[in-house]
């Protein structure tokens, strides 16, 4: 078998994207050829500030573009990190790459360089519609209804049909990626899941009739369950995945259990992506002292997928 092939873009260079990267890249992995999108000149000058003499294999690419200082948001950088992981996502739709690995970004510094989305999983949702964030961990495995938008845009995507929608592609999603049966258990909107309409009416007009619609098409989904108690019932429960309605429903439980290992996973696409779940500290660059746990899981995670008999992903 061809080793598997995963590219890694290496995030905001004024973040510790590229720490974690020649960290990670510097630790035991499963074999595959990793490819670094991104300027040589970065590559090696972190490796110079780390004391690692790792062998980097970088993605041959014209990148001219001239990180700008470390440590803060700039449109400069924001630029580098985006090209670095557009580059990267074309390799992988042209099919020369089986996995995506992104270090993390600055959603300021893009929004600086006039990028008009807001994160990695904005623009491939842009390529791919049906695109889902999740995150994945020994601990918990989550995905959302929606991302970064307003709580109050968050809300009013709470409707029947796009729940439905959503859950129906997340189950075959899923099916396809790892061959454990899962239980899929969903949040509800309001507290105490609504109670029965006396604190809000969305679980009864909107959440309930798209789970029972979903258990008609054979998907193993309860709820809707509180929000305050469904973590509980999932936690450290590896066949069991929490549907959450938004971002900071499902983000912070996940980050409490997981910041150090969990990964972020984006279903849908033709290729596989993860990403640690993390950001990019620049409150702690060009200290040495970030922790490349969440990285090396995205890598591995990836090849597991690639190299397990439910990925259908090969290349010449």
């Amino acid at each position: 078998m061809n080793l598997p092939k995963i590219g890694i873009s290496l995030g905001d260079p004024g973040g510790i994207g590229p720490e974690v990267t020649i960290k990670a890249l510097s630790s035991p992995l499963p074999k595959a050829e990793y490819i670094v999108f991104g300027p040589q000149k970065i590559v090696h000058q972190e490796k110079e500030e780390l004391g690692l003499n790792v062998t980097i294999r970088c993605m041959k690419e014209a990148l001219p573009l001239v990180p700008d200082k470390k440590g803060s948001p700039s449109a400069q950088n924001g630029k580098i990190s985006f090209a670095c992981f557009q580059k990267c996502v074309e390799a992988a739709r042209e099919g020369l790459l089986h996995a995506v690995v992104t270090a993390p970004i600055s959603k300021e510094s893009w929004a600086m360089a006039g990028i008009p989305w807001s994160g990695h999983t904005d623009f491939l949702h842009h390529l791919y519609p049906e695109a889902i964030m999740a995150f994945w961990s020994d601990a918990l495995k989550v995905a959302l209804l929606s991302h970064h938008i307003s709580l109050k845009e968050a809300v009013a995507k709470v409707k029947k049909d796009i729940l439905l929608d959503f859950l129906l592609t997340l189950f075959e999603q899923i099916s396809r990626l790892d061959n454990r049966k899962f239980t899929f258990l969903a949040a509800g909107l309001n507290p105490h899941a609504g109670e029965k309409g006396l604190l809000g009416k969305e679980e009864v007009n909107e959440i309930l009739p798209a789970i029972r619609m979903a258990q008609k098409k054979g998907m193993p989904i309860e709820g809707p369950f509180p929000p305050d108690v469904i973590f509980r019932k999932a936690l450290n429960q590896p066949k069991i995945f929490v549907i959450a309605l938004y971002h900071d429903q499902g983000l912070i439980p996940f980050k409490l259990m997981a910041f150090d290992s969990g990964v972020n996973v984006t279903l849908g696409l033709p290729f596989y992506r993860t990403s640690p779940d993390h950001g990019t500290a620049f409150d702690i660059v060009g200290k040495g002292k970030a922790n490349p746990e969440s990285m090396i899981s995205a890598l591995k995670l990836a090849h597991r997928w690639i190299t397990s008999s439910t990925g259908k992903t090969k290349l010449s």
